[in-house]
Protein backbone atom coordinates (compact mmCIF):
# COMPACT_ATOMS: atom_id res chain seq x y z
CA UNK A 1 0.00 0.00 0.00
CA UNK A 2 1.33 3.82 -0.68
CA UNK A 3 2.23 6.10 2.34
CA UNK A 4 -0.09 5.86 5.14
CA UNK A 5 -2.57 9.20 5.40
CA UNK A 6 -1.63 10.08 8.89
CA UNK A 7 2.22 10.68 7.22
CA UNK A 8 0.75 12.33 3.97
CA UNK A 9 -1.16 15.13 6.21
CA UNK A 10 1.61 15.26 8.90
CA UNK A 11 4.12 16.04 5.52
CA UNK A 12 0.92 18.40 4.35
CA UNK A 13 0.88 20.54 8.16
CA UNK A 14 3.91 20.39 8.97
CA UNK A 15 5.46 23.63 7.88
CA UNK A 16 9.34 24.28 8.12
CA UNK A 17 9.76 20.72 9.46
CA UNK A 18 12.97 20.50 8.56
CA UNK A 19 14.32 24.08 10.15
CA UNK A 20 11.90 22.89 13.49
CA UNK A 21 14.17 19.35 14.13
CA UNK A 22 17.53 20.92 13.25
CA UNK A 23 17.77 21.33 16.88
CA UNK A 24 17.75 17.61 17.12
CA UNK A 25 21.01 15.38 17.65
CA UNK A 26 21.70 12.81 14.26
CA UNK A 27 20.26 9.94 16.12
CA UNK A 28 18.58 6.72 14.62
CA UNK A 29 20.99 4.19 13.05
CA UNK A 30 23.34 6.76 12.32
CA UNK A 31 25.09 6.84 15.77
CA UNK A 32 23.42 3.69 17.00
CA UNK A 33 20.78 4.52 18.47
CA UNK A 34 22.46 6.98 21.68
CA UNK A 35 20.87 10.62 20.63
CA UNK A 36 18.20 11.74 22.41
CA UNK A 37 15.75 11.64 19.38
CA UNK A 38 16.60 7.62 18.81
CA UNK A 39 13.51 6.71 20.71
CA UNK A 40 12.91 2.97 22.16
CA UNK A 41 14.09 0.38 19.97
CA UNK A 42 11.75 -1.05 17.92
CA UNK A 43 11.95 -4.68 18.09
CA UNK A 44 12.46 -6.13 14.60
CA UNK A 45 10.20 -9.82 14.38
CA UNK A 46 8.60 -12.41 11.74
CA UNK A 47 5.07 -12.51 11.54
CA UNK A 48 3.82 -16.91 11.74
CA UNK A 49 0.87 -18.85 11.10
CA UNK A 50 -0.87 -20.03 14.08
CA UNK A 51 -3.28 -23.22 14.69
CA UNK A 52 -6.38 -23.89 15.08
CA UNK A 53 -5.62 -23.65 18.81
CA UNK A 54 -4.63 -20.24 18.42
CA UNK A 55 -7.63 -19.28 16.86
CA UNK A 56 -9.74 -19.86 19.88
CA UNK A 57 -11.02 -17.54 22.74
CA UNK A 58 -11.44 -15.10 24.75
CA UNK A 59 -8.18 -13.44 23.83
CA UNK A 60 -5.00 -13.81 26.01
CA UNK A 61 -5.52 -11.34 28.81
CA UNK A 62 -3.35 -8.66 30.02
CA UNK A 63 -2.36 -7.93 33.31
CA UNK A 64 -3.91 -5.94 35.47
CA UNK A 65 -6.11 -5.38 33.27
CA UNK A 66 -10.09 -4.03 34.15
CA UNK A 67 -13.60 -3.45 32.29
CA UNK A 68 -14.91 -0.14 32.00
CA UNK A 69 -14.65 3.31 31.41
CA UNK A 70 -14.29 5.76 28.30
CA UNK A 71 -10.72 5.36 26.05
CA UNK A 72 -10.56 8.31 23.68
CA UNK A 73 -8.97 8.61 20.57
CA UNK A 74 -7.19 12.13 19.35
CA UNK A 75 -6.71 12.14 15.25
CA UNK A 76 -5.59 14.95 12.94
CA UNK A 77 -8.25 14.37 10.33
CA UNK A 78 -11.63 12.09 10.01
CA UNK A 79 -12.02 8.96 8.18
CA UNK A 80 -12.73 8.64 4.85
CA UNK A 81 -14.06 4.94 4.81
CA UNK A 82 -15.75 3.28 7.53
CA UNK A 83 -16.79 0.51 5.27
CA UNK A 84 -13.89 -2.33 5.34
CA UNK A 85 -14.26 -2.46 1.27
CA UNK A 86 -12.91 0.49 1.17
CA UNK A 87 -10.34 0.89 4.04
CA UNK A 88 -6.36 0.40 3.23
CA UNK A 89 -4.57 3.13 5.44
CA UNK A 90 -3.63 3.10 9.30
CA UNK A 91 -6.11 5.17 10.57
CA UNK A 92 -8.92 3.22 9.08
CA UNK A 93 -6.94 -0.25 9.54
CA UNK A 94 -6.72 0.72 13.33
CA UNK A 95 -10.65 1.65 14.23
CA UNK A 96 -12.21 -1.01 12.34
CA UNK A 97 -10.71 -3.37 14.35
CA UNK A 98 -13.43 -1.77 17.10
CA UNK A 99 -16.09 -3.35 15.11
CA UNK A 100 -15.41 -5.19 11.94
CA UNK A 101 -14.28 -9.06 11.70
CA UNK A 102 -12.25 -10.72 9.30
CA UNK A 103 -11.81 -14.57 8.04
CA UNK A 104 -8.37 -13.96 9.78
CA UNK A 105 -6.84 -11.61 12.24
CA UNK A 106 -3.33 -10.74 13.69
CA UNK A 107 -2.93 -12.23 17.27
CA UNK A 108 -0.78 -10.21 19.80
CA UNK A 109 1.02 -11.09 22.91
CA UNK A 110 0.26 -8.51 25.35
CA UNK A 111 3.78 -9.19 26.91
CA UNK A 112 5.60 -9.88 24.19
CA UNK A 113 4.32 -8.34 21.16
CA UNK A 114 5.09 -11.34 19.30
CA UNK A 115 2.34 -11.40 16.32
CA UNK A 116 0.85 -14.55 14.28
CA UNK A 117 -2.51 -14.82 12.07
CA UNK A 118 -5.06 -16.85 13.63
CA UNK A 119 -8.78 -17.86 12.55
CA UNK A 120 -10.65 -14.69 13.62
CA UNK A 121 -14.34 -15.31 12.13
CA UNK A 122 -13.10 -18.71 10.86
CA UNK A 123 -11.51 -21.70 12.88
CA UNK A 124 -8.32 -21.39 11.78
CA UNK A 125 -6.06 -19.79 9.16
CA UNK A 126 -7.76 -21.85 6.44
CA UNK A 127 -6.84 -25.25 4.72
CA UNK A 128 -5.26 -25.08 0.85
CA UNK A 129 -5.48 -27.66 -1.78
CA UNK A 130 -4.79 -27.83 -4.89
CA UNK A 131 -1.40 -26.93 -4.85
CA UNK A 132 -2.53 -23.73 -2.36
CA UNK A 133 -5.17 -22.22 -5.77
CA UNK A 134 -8.24 -23.94 -3.56
CA UNK A 135 -8.78 -22.77 -0.27
CA UNK A 136 -11.23 -23.60 2.80
CA UNK A 137 -12.49 -21.76 5.76
CA UNK A 138 -15.19 -22.61 8.03
CA UNK A 139 -16.90 -20.25 10.27
CA UNK A 140 -16.96 -20.50 14.20
CA UNK A 141 -20.03 -21.41 15.83
CA UNK A 142 -21.52 -18.31 17.65
CA UNK A 143 -20.80 -15.56 15.68
CA UNK A 144 -23.12 -12.76 15.32
CA UNK A 145 -24.03 -8.97 14.07
CA UNK A 146 -25.04 -6.34 16.56
CA UNK A 147 -28.91 -7.02 15.67
CA UNK A 148 -28.38 -10.48 16.88
CA UNK A 149 -28.23 -12.29 13.12
CA UNK A 150 -26.21 -15.30 13.00
CA UNK A 151 -23.35 -14.80 10.32
CA UNK A 152 -23.08 -17.17 7.85
CA UNK A 153 -20.21 -18.18 4.74
CA UNK A 154 -23.27 -16.60 2.17
CA UNK A 155 -22.75 -12.72 4.29
CA UNK A 156 -19.12 -13.37 3.67
CA UNK A 157 -19.32 -13.89 0.11
CA UNK A 158 -21.78 -11.12 -0.32
CA UNK A 159 -19.38 -8.74 1.24
CA UNK A 160 -16.38 -9.75 -1.02
CA UNK A 161 -19.08 -9.60 -4.11
CA UNK A 162 -19.71 -5.54 -3.23
CA UNK A 163 -15.59 -5.28 -3.35
CA UNK A 164 -16.40 -5.72 -7.45
CA UNK A 165 -18.81 -2.54 -7.74
CA UNK A 166 -17.73 0.33 -9.29
CA UNK A 167 -17.95 2.69 -6.31
CA UNK A 168 -15.51 0.31 -4.15
CA UNK A 169 -11.96 1.72 -5.60
CA UNK A 170 -10.32 2.25 -2.35
CA UNK A 171 -10.03 -0.93 -0.42
CA UNK A 172 -7.24 -4.08 -1.25
CA UNK A 173 -7.62 -5.83 -4.50
CA UNK A 174 -6.01 -9.04 -3.87
CA UNK A 175 -8.70 -11.48 -3.71
CA UNK A 176 -10.90 -9.89 -6.49
CA UNK A 177 -8.09 -10.57 -8.60
CA UNK A 178 -6.79 -13.85 -7.40
CA UNK A 179 -9.99 -14.74 -8.61
CA UNK A 180 -10.32 -13.48 -12.04
CA UNK A 181 -7.55 -12.01 -13.06
CA UNK A 182 -6.23 -8.31 -13.46
CA UNK A 183 -9.49 -7.09 -15.02
CA UNK A 184 -11.99 -8.76 -12.63
CA UNK A 185 -14.33 -6.16 -13.10
CA UNK A 186 -14.99 -7.09 -16.72
CA UNK A 187 -15.42 -10.78 -15.45
CA UNK A 188 -18.02 -9.96 -12.42
CA UNK A 189 -19.75 -6.56 -11.84
CA UNK A 190 -20.97 -7.20 -8.59
CA UNK A 191 -23.74 -8.54 -6.74
CA UNK A 192 -26.40 -5.27 -7.70
CA UNK A 193 -27.66 -6.79 -11.15
CA UNK A 194 -28.81 -10.34 -8.82
CA UNK A 195 -25.62 -11.87 -10.32
CA UNK A 196 -23.46 -13.77 -7.23
CA UNK A 197 -20.17 -15.00 -7.53
CA UNK A 198 -20.02 -18.36 -9.10
CA UNK A 199 -19.39 -21.34 -7.24
CA UNK A 200 -16.25 -22.06 -9.57
CA UNK A 201 -14.65 -19.20 -7.89
CA UNK A 202 -16.05 -18.85 -4.32
CA UNK A 203 -18.36 -22.04 -3.08
CA UNK A 204 -20.82 -22.15 -0.01
CA UNK A 205 -21.67 -25.39 0.34
CA UNK A 206 -23.64 -24.73 4.18
CA UNK A 207 -24.19 -21.95 6.09
CA UNK A 208 -20.47 -22.13 7.65
CA UNK A 209 -18.22 -22.98 4.87
CA UNK A 210 -16.02 -20.83 2.08
CA UNK A 211 -13.86 -22.37 -0.79
CA UNK A 212 -12.26 -20.40 -2.33
CA UNK A 213 -10.51 -21.26 -6.50
CA UNK A 214 -7.59 -19.25 -6.83
CA UNK A 215 -6.33 -18.51 -10.67
CA UNK A 216 -2.71 -19.36 -9.39
CA UNK A 217 -1.01 -20.64 -6.04
CA UNK A 218 -1.01 -18.08 -3.45
CA UNK A 219 0.61 -19.58 0.15
CA UNK A 220 0.04 -15.96 1.61
CA UNK A 221 -3.68 -16.29 1.74
CA UNK A 222 -3.86 -16.54 5.45
CA UNK A 223 -2.86 -13.20 5.56
CA UNK A 224 -4.92 -11.80 2.54
CA UNK A 225 -7.92 -12.82 4.58
CA UNK A 226 -6.60 -10.25 7.42
CA UNK A 227 -7.50 -7.38 5.21
CA UNK A 228 -10.60 -5.89 6.74
CA UNK A 229 -12.62 -6.05 3.14
CA UNK A 230 -12.31 -10.00 3.71
CA UNK A 231 -15.60 -9.50 6.45
CA UNK A 232 -19.37 -9.63 6.14
CA UNK A 233 -22.30 -7.66 4.79
CA UNK A 234 -25.98 -7.94 5.50
CA UNK A 235 -27.37 -7.69 1.93
CA UNK A 236 -30.21 -6.46 3.37
CA UNK A 237 -28.51 -3.95 5.14
CA UNK A 238 -26.59 -3.06 2.12
CA UNK A 239 -27.16 0.81 1.42
CA UNK A 240 -23.98 0.57 -0.88
CA UNK A 241 -22.26 4.03 -0.64
CA UNK A 242 -24.70 5.09 2.18
CA UNK A 243 -23.17 1.95 4.13
CA UNK A 244 -19.76 3.67 4.82
CA UNK A 245 -21.80 5.55 7.99
CA UNK A 246 -23.10 2.63 9.70
CA UNK A 247 -21.45 -0.11 8.85
CA UNK A 248 -22.85 -3.35 10.71
CA UNK A 249 -20.39 -4.52 13.27
CA UNK A 250 -19.56 -7.90 14.03
CA UNK A 251 -16.87 -6.81 16.42
CA UNK A 252 -17.00 -5.76 19.99
CA UNK A 253 -18.19 -2.39 19.55
CA UNK A 254 -20.77 -0.66 17.17
CA UNK A 255 -21.54 2.73 16.19
CA UNK A 256 -23.47 4.59 18.64
CA UNK A 257 -23.18 8.50 16.69
CA UNK A 258 -20.92 9.79 14.17
CA UNK A 259 -20.74 13.47 13.14
CA UNK A 260 -18.16 12.84 10.16
CA UNK A 261 -14.92 15.11 10.65
CA UNK A 262 -15.78 15.99 14.03
CA UNK A 263 -16.23 12.71 16.72
CA UNK A 264 -17.17 9.19 16.34
CA UNK A 265 -18.42 7.24 19.54
CA UNK A 266 -18.35 3.54 20.04
CA UNK A 267 -20.47 1.65 22.79
CA UNK A 268 -20.29 -1.97 23.44
CA UNK A 269 -21.66 -4.90 21.18
CA UNK A 270 -23.75 -7.08 23.19
CA UNK A 271 -24.32 -9.96 20.72
CA UNK A 272 -20.10 -10.00 20.27
CA UNK A 273 -19.00 -13.00 21.87
CA UNK A 274 -15.30 -13.23 23.61
CA UNK A 275 -15.24 -16.93 23.45
CA UNK A 276 -15.32 -16.66 19.24
CA UNK A 277 -12.56 -13.97 19.60
CA UNK A 278 -8.62 -14.47 20.07
CA UNK A 279 -7.76 -11.26 18.68
CA UNK A 280 -9.76 -8.36 21.02
CA UNK A 281 -10.19 -8.05 24.93
CA UNK A 282 -12.48 -4.73 24.33
CA UNK A 283 -12.05 -3.48 28.16
CA UNK A 284 -13.11 -0.07 27.65
CA UNK A 285 -17.36 0.34 27.80
CA UNK A 286 -16.74 3.34 25.11
CA UNK A 287 -13.97 4.56 22.70
CA UNK A 288 -14.83 8.29 21.62
CA UNK A 289 -13.04 9.65 18.67
CA UNK A 290 -12.36 13.50 18.77
CA UNK A 291 -11.36 14.22 15.06
CA UNK A 292 -9.83 16.85 13.46
CA UNK A 293 -7.31 18.22 16.02
CA UNK A 294 -4.74 20.17 14.22
CA UNK A 295 -0.58 19.93 15.17
CA UNK A 296 0.72 21.04 17.42
CA UNK A 297 -2.23 20.78 19.42
CA UNK A 298 -2.87 17.57 19.27
CA UNK A 299 0.72 16.46 20.51
CA UNK A 300 0.93 19.71 23.02
CA UNK A 301 -2.40 17.45 24.65
CA UNK A 302 -0.96 14.24 24.94
CA UNK A 303 2.26 15.81 26.41
CA UNK A 304 0.06 17.68 29.30
CA UNK A 305 -2.19 14.72 29.74
CA UNK A 306 -4.94 16.60 31.53
CA UNK A 307 -8.63 16.13 32.16
CA UNK A 308 -10.05 13.19 29.41
CA UNK A 309 -6.68 13.62 27.29
CA UNK A 310 -5.13 11.32 30.32
CA UNK A 311 -7.34 8.69 28.67
CA UNK A 312 -6.34 9.70 25.26
CA UNK A 313 -3.99 8.15 22.43
CA UNK A 314 -2.98 8.58 18.65
CA UNK A 315 -3.53 4.93 17.45
CA UNK A 316 -2.34 6.02 13.69
CA UNK A 317 -0.49 9.29 13.94
CA UNK A 318 3.17 9.75 15.12
CA UNK A 319 4.21 13.09 17.38
CA UNK A 320 4.36 16.53 15.57
CA UNK A 321 8.40 16.85 14.67
CA UNK A 322 8.48 20.07 16.20
CA UNK A 323 7.94 18.34 19.57
CA UNK A 324 10.62 15.78 19.15
CA UNK A 325 13.50 16.76 21.02
CA UNK A 326 11.39 17.34 24.27
CA UNK A 327 9.36 14.12 23.82
CA UNK A 328 12.26 12.37 23.64
CA UNK A 329 14.95 13.78 26.60
CA UNK A 330 12.55 14.59 28.77
CA UNK A 331 12.00 11.66 31.14
CA UNK A 332 9.10 12.50 32.11
CA UNK A 333 7.17 11.08 28.91
CA UNK A 334 9.34 7.55 29.15
CA UNK A 335 6.73 5.45 30.64
CA UNK A 336 4.24 6.01 27.97
CA UNK A 337 5.69 6.50 24.73
CA UNK A 338 5.10 3.99 21.98
CA UNK A 339 7.99 3.72 19.30
CA UNK A 340 7.58 0.76 17.14
CA UNK A 341 8.32 0.55 12.94
CA UNK A 342 5.65 0.84 10.91
CA UNK A 343 5.59 -1.03 7.54
CA UNK A 344 6.76 1.65 5.47
CA UNK A 345 10.05 2.03 3.51
CA UNK A 346 10.42 5.87 2.29
CA UNK A 347 12.10 5.92 -1.10
CA UNK A 348 13.13 7.93 -4.46
CA UNK A 349 12.49 6.97 -7.28
CA UNK A 350 14.81 6.59 -10.40
CA UNK A 351 12.47 6.86 -13.80
CA UNK A 352 14.62 4.23 -15.41
CA UNK A 353 13.09 4.98 -18.61
CA UNK A 354 14.74 8.53 -18.39
CA UNK A 355 18.24 7.58 -16.70
CA UNK A 356 18.83 4.60 -18.25
CA UNK A 357 22.49 3.88 -16.81
CA UNK A 358 22.29 1.86 -13.75
CA UNK A 359 25.81 3.50 -12.97
CA UNK A 360 24.30 6.69 -13.00
CA UNK A 361 21.81 5.60 -10.62
CA UNK A 362 23.91 4.82 -8.56
CA UNK A 363 25.94 7.38 -8.38
CA UNK A 364 22.44 9.28 -7.43
CA UNK A 365 22.46 6.64 -4.45
CA UNK A 366 26.04 7.14 -3.28
CA UNK A 367 25.41 11.81 -3.63
CA UNK A 368 21.64 10.84 -1.39
CA UNK A 369 21.90 12.69 1.66
CA UNK A 370 20.01 10.11 4.11
CA UNK A 371 21.44 11.73 7.10
CA UNK A 372 20.10 15.34 6.42
CA UNK A 373 16.75 13.72 4.78
CA UNK A 374 16.37 11.76 7.99
CA UNK A 375 15.83 15.02 10.03
CA UNK A 376 13.19 16.40 8.51
CA UNK A 377 11.21 13.31 9.66
CA UNK A 378 11.74 13.93 13.66
CA UNK A 379 15.01 12.46 13.90
CA UNK A 380 15.74 8.79 14.51
CA UNK A 381 12.70 8.05 16.76
CA UNK A 382 10.55 8.29 13.72
CA UNK A 383 12.22 6.80 11.03
CA UNK A 384 15.88 4.62 11.19
CA UNK A 385 18.21 4.98 8.34
CA UNK A 386 16.66 2.59 5.83
CA UNK A 387 19.03 0.35 3.13
CA UNK A 388 16.79 -1.67 1.76
CA UNK A 389 13.63 -2.02 -0.42
CA UNK A 390 11.55 -4.12 2.46
CA UNK A 391 11.06 -2.96 5.75
CA UNK A 392 11.86 -4.44 8.70
CA UNK A 393 8.31 -5.96 10.29
CA UNK A 394 8.38 -8.17 6.80
CA UNK A 395 9.24 -11.71 6.83
CA UNK A 396 12.74 -12.75 5.86
CA UNK A 397 14.33 -9.42 6.23
CA UNK A 398 18.10 -8.67 6.64
CA UNK A 399 20.35 -5.71 6.99
CA UNK A 400 21.85 -5.00 3.54
CA UNK A 401 23.72 -2.17 2.62
CA UNK A 402 25.55 -2.61 -0.36
CA UNK A 403 26.56 0.81 -1.05
CA UNK A 404 27.67 1.84 2.18
CA UNK A 405 25.42 4.35 2.91
CA UNK A 406 25.27 3.47 7.00
CA UNK A 407 28.97 4.61 6.78
CA UNK A 408 28.72 8.04 4.55
CA UNK A 409 24.98 8.81 5.56
CA UNK A 410 26.02 12.18 4.71
CA UNK A 411 26.81 11.17 0.78
CA UNK A 412 29.86 9.71 -0.67
CA UNK A 413 30.27 12.86 -3.41
CA UNK A 414 33.63 11.40 -4.74
CA UNK A 415 32.20 7.94 -5.28
CA UNK A 416 29.35 9.76 -7.32
CA UNK A 417 31.79 11.81 -9.80
CA UNK A 418 33.95 8.30 -10.45
CA UNK A 419 30.73 6.50 -11.13
CA UNK A 420 29.69 9.49 -13.45
CA UNK A 421 33.05 9.76 -15.26
CA UNK A 422 32.78 5.51 -15.80
CA UNK A 423 29.48 6.36 -17.58
CA UNK A 424 30.75 8.03 -20.12
CA UNK A 425 28.17 10.72 -19.30
CA UNK A 426 28.87 14.87 -19.66
CA UNK A 427 28.46 16.43 -16.20
CA UNK A 428 27.34 18.39 -14.83
CA UNK A 429 24.74 15.68 -15.59
CA UNK A 430 20.39 17.13 -15.46
CA UNK A 431 18.06 15.70 -13.11
CA UNK A 432 14.74 16.90 -12.67
CA UNK A 433 13.04 16.24 -9.66
CA UNK A 434 9.80 16.33 -8.65
CA UNK A 435 8.24 17.08 -4.93
CA UNK A 436 5.09 17.54 -3.67
CA UNK A 437 5.00 21.84 -3.27
CA UNK A 438 4.73 21.67 0.25
CA UNK A 439 6.81 23.62 2.79
CA UNK A 440 8.16 20.05 3.99
CA UNK A 441 9.55 18.32 0.89
CA UNK A 442 10.44 21.72 -0.86
CA UNK A 443 12.79 21.74 2.27
CA UNK A 444 13.68 17.91 2.09
CA UNK A 445 14.28 18.50 -1.88
CA UNK A 446 16.57 21.87 -1.49
CA UNK A 447 19.20 19.87 0.38
CA UNK A 448 19.03 17.00 -1.94
CA UNK A 449 19.37 19.40 -4.91
CA UNK A 450 22.54 20.60 -3.10
CA UNK A 451 24.21 17.24 -2.22
CA UNK A 452 23.79 16.06 -6.00
CA UNK A 453 25.27 19.10 -7.19
CA UNK A 454 28.01 18.46 -5.05
CA UNK A 455 28.74 15.25 -6.91
CA UNK A 456 28.31 16.65 -10.56
CA UNK A 457 24.41 16.92 -10.96
CA UNK A 458 22.51 19.81 -12.56
CA UNK A 459 19.15 19.05 -10.45
CA UNK A 460 15.94 20.89 -11.75
CA UNK A 461 13.37 20.81 -8.85
CA UNK A 462 9.95 20.85 -9.99
CA UNK A 463 7.07 21.44 -7.49
CA UNK A 464 3.69 19.02 -7.89
CA UNK A 465 0.14 20.10 -6.85
CA UNK A 466 -0.10 18.04 -3.57
CA UNK A 467 -3.64 16.60 -4.90
CA UNK A 468 -2.65 15.30 -7.61
CA UNK A 469 1.17 14.25 -7.07
CA UNK A 470 0.81 10.10 -7.08
CA UNK A 471 -1.16 10.85 -10.30
CA UNK A 472 1.17 12.83 -12.10
CA UNK A 473 4.31 10.16 -11.00
CA UNK A 474 2.95 7.66 -11.93
CA UNK A 475 2.24 8.41 -15.72
CA UNK A 476 4.10 6.14 -17.64
CA UNK A 477 4.99 9.50 -19.46
CA UNK A 478 5.82 11.61 -16.93
CA UNK A 479 8.55 14.13 -17.80
CA UNK A 480 10.53 13.69 -14.53
CA UNK A 481 13.62 11.96 -13.06
CA UNK A 482 13.41 11.40 -9.32
CA UNK A 483 10.85 11.54 -7.35
CA UNK A 484 9.50 10.12 -3.54
CA UNK A 485 7.00 7.71 -2.78
CA UNK A 486 6.23 5.79 0.01
CA UNK A 487 5.11 1.73 0.14
CA UNK A 488 3.90 -0.24 2.96
CA UNK A 489 3.93 -4.40 3.03
CA UNK A 490 0.16 -4.75 3.06
CA UNK A 491 1.08 -7.91 5.19
CA UNK A 492 4.40 -8.84 6.07
CA UNK A 493 5.28 -10.78 3.16
CA UNK A 494 7.88 -9.58 -0.24
CA UNK A 495 4.46 -10.75 -2.20
CA UNK A 496 3.16 -7.17 -1.16
CA UNK A 497 5.72 -5.30 -2.36
CA UNK A 498 7.84 -6.68 -5.00
CA UNK A 499 5.65 -7.92 -7.20
CA UNK A 500 3.67 -4.32 -7.48
CA UNK A 501 6.58 -1.76 -6.68
CA UNK A 502 9.01 -3.64 -9.54
CA UNK A 503 7.20 -5.96 -12.08
CA UNK A 504 7.59 -4.71 -15.39
CA UNK A 505 4.52 -6.00 -16.78
CA UNK A 506 2.40 -3.36 -14.55
CA UNK A 507 3.56 -0.57 -16.67
CA UNK A 508 0.40 1.71 -17.46
CA UNK A 509 -0.51 5.19 -16.16
CA UNK A 510 -1.52 4.42 -12.43
CA UNK A 511 1.10 1.76 -12.06
CA UNK A 512 2.53 1.31 -8.15
CA UNK A 513 6.02 0.53 -10.21
CA UNK A 514 6.86 4.39 -9.86
CA UNK A 515 10.48 3.58 -11.66
CA UNK A 516 9.23 2.11 -14.34
CA UNK A 517 11.66 -0.75 -13.84
CA UNK A 518 11.26 -3.47 -16.36
CA UNK A 519 13.92 -6.16 -15.80
CA UNK A 520 13.61 -9.76 -17.45
CA UNK A 521 14.97 -11.36 -14.27
CA UNK A 522 12.74 -9.86 -11.73
CA UNK A 523 9.85 -10.45 -14.06
CA UNK A 524 10.64 -14.12 -14.36
CA UNK A 525 11.69 -14.31 -10.80
CA UNK A 526 8.57 -13.21 -9.21
CA UNK A 527 6.48 -15.81 -11.66
CA UNK A 528 8.61 -18.49 -9.88
CA UNK A 529 8.51 -17.56 -6.34
CA UNK A 530 4.39 -16.87 -6.64
CA UNK A 531 4.66 -20.72 -7.01
CA UNK A 532 6.29 -21.79 -3.50
CA UNK A 533 4.23 -23.27 -1.25
CA UNK A 534 6.34 -22.87 2.00
CA UNK A 535 6.37 -19.52 3.08
CA UNK A 536 9.40 -19.24 5.29
CA UNK A 537 11.53 -20.00 1.48
CA UNK A 538 9.13 -17.50 0.10
CA UNK A 539 10.15 -14.84 2.08
CA UNK A 540 13.52 -15.65 1.66
CA UNK A 541 13.46 -15.31 -2.02
CA UNK A 542 11.42 -12.18 -1.78
CA UNK A 543 14.36 -10.88 0.15
CA UNK A 544 16.54 -11.79 -2.57
CA UNK A 545 14.99 -10.64 -4.80
CA UNK A 546 14.30 -7.28 -3.67
CA UNK A 547 18.46 -7.27 -2.44
CA UNK A 548 19.17 -7.96 -6.43
CA UNK A 549 17.12 -5.41 -7.57
CA UNK A 550 18.67 -2.71 -4.98
CA UNK A 551 21.95 -3.28 -6.19
CA UNK A 552 21.94 -4.47 -10.17
CA UNK A 553 19.12 -1.82 -10.79
CA UNK A 554 19.30 0.74 -8.91
CA UNK A 555 15.96 2.29 -9.52
CA UNK A 556 14.60 3.32 -5.89
CA UNK A 557 16.76 5.00 -2.92
CA UNK A 558 14.98 3.62 0.25
CA UNK A 559 16.39 6.00 2.76
CA UNK A 560 13.93 5.55 6.11
CA UNK A 561 12.48 2.88 7.76
CA UNK A 562 9.22 4.87 9.20
CA UNK A 563 8.37 4.29 13.10
CA UNK A 564 5.06 5.68 14.93
CA UNK A 565 6.20 7.36 18.03
CA UNK A 566 3.93 9.04 20.26
CA UNK A 567 2.77 9.36 24.15
CA UNK A 568 -0.45 8.00 25.54
CA UNK A 569 -2.18 9.14 28.94
CA UNK A 570 -1.05 7.85 31.61
CA UNK A 571 -4.95 6.64 32.56
CA UNK A 572 -4.60 3.85 30.18
CA UNK A 573 -2.86 0.46 30.39
CA UNK A 574 -2.34 -2.50 27.86
CA UNK A 575 -0.99 -0.05 25.26
CA UNK A 576 0.44 -2.39 22.71
CA UNK A 577 1.46 -2.49 19.17
CA UNK A 578 0.29 -3.96 15.84
CA UNK A 579 3.38 -4.01 13.83
CA UNK A 580 1.38 -5.29 10.71
CA UNK A 581 -0.60 -2.44 10.28
CA UNK A 582 1.77 -0.20 11.73
CA UNK A 583 -0.25 1.18 14.60
CA UNK A 584 -1.60 1.30 18.22
CA UNK A 585 -3.46 -2.24 18.87
CA UNK A 586 -6.63 -1.00 20.44
CA UNK A 587 -7.40 -4.30 21.43
CA UNK A 588 -5.55 -4.62 24.55
CA UNK A 589 -6.13 -1.31 25.67
CA UNK A 590 -7.90 -0.54 29.19
CA UNK A 591 -8.93 2.70 31.20
CA UNK A 592 -6.97 2.23 34.46
CA UNK A 593 -9.77 2.60 37.17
Amino acid sequence: MRRDKARQVSAVLAVGALALTAACSSGGASDGGKGPDAGKKAAVQNFGVGTKADSTGPAVAVDGAKNGGTAYSLDQSGFDYLDPGQQYVSDQLSVQLLYNRSLTGYKIDPKTGRTIVVGDLATDTGTPSDGSKTWTYTLKDGIKFEDGTPVTAQDVKYGIERLFADYETQGPQYVQKWLFGTDYRKKYAGPYGGRSIPDAQIATPDARTLVFHFLAPHADTPYAMAMPNISPVPKAKDDQQKYNNHPVATGPYKIASYQPGKSLTFVRNPNWDPKTDPIRNAYPDKWQFQLGIAEPGLTNRLAADTGTDRFAINMSGSADPSKMQSLTSDPQYKDRTVNEYQPYVEAFNLNTRRIKDPKVRQAVMYAFPMQQVQQAFGGGAQGDLGTTLLSPTVAGWKKFDPFGKLAKPMGDPQKAQQLLKDAGVSTPYKISLAYANTPRWDSVTLTIQKALEKAGFKVERKAIDPTSYYTVVGKVDTPYDMYRTGWGADWPNGSTVVPPTMDGRNLADGTNNYAFLDDPKINAEIDRINQITDLSQQATAWDQLAEYSLQTDTAQIPFIFDKYFNLHGSGLGGVTYNQVYGTINPNSVFVKQ
